[in-house]
């Protein structure tokens, strides 16, 4: 039986890469490999695979809001992240929405396969060290129970300055900081309060009580 994979990421180098990892199986048949959301969604209308092997990091929608989406669209879908992110943050994230497996680009070719078959016999797949962080996580929070997120000072101080609408630029006038890490620290300030943009940042904050 041929499995159908469809793969979705901005790195053409990564595409292909994972394109030539896969060809040479006879059981699976590459149907698609697409460079954005938006072409994602378009291709999988006209043409459904079993398994999407998706990236995180896309240049329109990001990987987590795309997977809620296509999953609603497509319940039958297969999707497995296939990402540099490790934080435990996003893995939660896309197994909130629903996604399959969880990956990280370095993983092998006989890793992937075996992923692809266990996500289509209807189990979840995680790589063993993204396993290891969740279940640490786990009974970290049990024995923590609630306590609020660990920011650095900086992260504070950035956290403060989104909370008083203050531009990036702003912001890296204010505290001495280049753009690029005031951005740095605003991913940083997403990933540990699992907000989507700024006024996330400062609602989930809010209710953390760390304003």
């Amino acid at each position: 039986m041929i499995t159908k994979i469809a793969i979705t990421d901005d790195h053409v180098m990564v595409l292909n890469g994972i394109v030539s990892m896969l060809e040479t199986t006879p059981e699976i048949e590459i149907t698609g490999v697409y460079e954005n959301a938006e072409i994602t969604i378009t291709n999988l209308a006209l043409q459904l695979p079993d398994v999407l092997l998706l990236d995180i990091n896309l240049p329109d929608i990001n990987g987590i809001d795309l997977s809620k989406q296509l999953l609603k669209s497509y319940p039958e879908l297969k999707i497995i992240a296939l990402t540099n992110f490790e934080d435990i943050t996003f893995v939660k994230r896309m197994l909130k929405n629903g996604v399959h497996g969880y990956l990280l680009k370095n993983t092998d070719k006989l890793e992937l396969i075996s992923a692809i078959k266990t996500v289509l016999s209807g189990e979840l797949y995680l790589q063993k060290d993204i396993h290891s962080k969740l279940l640490k996580q786990s009974i970290k929070s049990k024995n923590c129970n609630g306590l609020k997120p660990n920011l650095t000072r900086r992260e504070k101080d950035v956290l403060i300055a989104i909370y008083e609408e203050l531009t990036t630029q702003q912001i890296s006038e204010k505290l001495f900081i280049s753009v690029k890490t005031v951005e740095t620290h605003r991913m940083n300030l997403m990933s540990k309060l699992g907000a989507k943009n700024s006024v996330g940042i400062i609602k989930i904050a809010i209710e953390k009580q760390l304003l």
